[in-house]
């Protein structure tokens, strides 16, 4: 497996593990057995970058990680995630916000002890909190990295100028955002601060929440728990006109004796150096596929086509409802 860097000193696999639907938001959890020998897999197969979050599940999914690799705990890099505040009575959905030092710290332990681990090796603020400057948030991260607790700061979904206000406190190793051929935000204003600051950049739904591998058209259902029903991106009519985009992807990918996963990831791997996205799955099957992403080189022509044709496909459906969307960019 290739590897790639984060900032100025997180080495990790170019392609990582989104670990989320392993335990939330598509459909019924899995079996947790097969998922831990899914991520021991992955391991065998090179994945050193693993990433999850308390507020997925919640709970669950820091301790299915944190069960599966503790015997390999000195080989991988966990990246895990703070900022939601969650509900008290113990209910799936998380409540609002929750930024301030105190709960940071209170999260970071909480993890470190889910993720049996004595350092979390990438810590991001899930979402940016309005209420709490991120000047104080990035000031309680560098505590636990002093403190030896955490070892990399991250951020997720946060705008140009709250990245640049919370670098000069405490640089910022990774961003997390969504970035993939069918939601190019990122490219406009975030990319080149990244680029300016030497953040990483770790994109999120690489393959549009599954439906860039073009196992997914209008007519698909999903079960009744599945987030996916509440995106407008993925009503059936968003589907149908998004088709377009998948057709691109297949066209690119027969020439190349790829799958439009791969296309899909390559295309992300060839924007920059410092990329390294995490694409999620359940299947053994699929992380494969995945993975063979890094073997497909795309030429620069490759990569102008692509461009060309995308250009002229106009991207149908918003990617969230408004409250979620309404937390990003900030």
């Amino acid at each position: 497996m290739q590897k790639r860097k984060l900032g100025n000193s997180l080495e990790v696999s170019a392609i990582g593990l989104g670990c989320m639907g392993m335990s939330f938001s598509y459909g019924p959890a899995p079996d947790k057995s097969e998922m831990l020998a899914l991520l021991r897999s992955a391991v065998d197969r090179g994945v050193t970058f693993f990433d999850t979050a308390e507020v997925y599940g919640p709970f669950a999914n820091e301790e299915l990680v944190g069960e599966a690799l503790a015997p390999v705990r000195d080989n991988v890099v966990i990246a895990t995630k703070f900022g939601f505040k969650l509900d008290p009575n113990g209910g799936p959905q998380w409540i609002g916000l929750d930024s301030r030092p105190q709960h940071i710290r209170q999260v970071a332990e909480s993890s470190l002890k889910r993720l049996r681990t004595d350092v979390i090796d990438l810590f991001y603020q899930h979402r940016v909190d309005p209420d709490v400057p991120i000047e104080d948030v990035a000031g309680a991260v560098k505590d636990l990295i002093q403190e030896s607790k955490v070892k990399h700061f991250g951020l997720s979904e946060a705008g140009a100028q709250t990245i640049r206000r919370a670098h000069a406190v405490q640089p910022v190793t990774a961003l997390q955002s969504e970035y993939s051929l069918w939601w190019r935000r990122p490219e406009a204003e975030i990319l080149p601060v990244l680029a300016e600051l030497g953040i990483g950049f770790v994109p999120y739904s690489p393959l549009g929440k599954g439906f860039l591998t073009g196992k997914i058209d209008d007519k698909t259902t999903f079960d009744s728990t599945d987030f996916r029903n509440n995106l407008p991106r993925f009503t059936p009519e968003a589907r149908k006109a998004n088709q377009a985009v998948v057709d691109l992807l297949g066209k690119i990918a027969a020439a190349k004796r790829a799958t439009p996963a791969q296309i899909a990831l390559a295309w992300l791997l060839a924007q920059k150096p410092w990329i390294a996205p995490i694409p999620g799955t359940t299947k053994l099957h699929r992380l494969e596929e995945n993975i063979g992403a890094t073997e497909i080189e795309l030429s620069a022509e490759d990569l102008s086509a692509i461009e060309t044709a995308a250009a002229n496909i106009r991207v149908e459906g918003e990617r969230y409802p408004e409250r979620l969307e309404q937390l990003t960019g900030r």
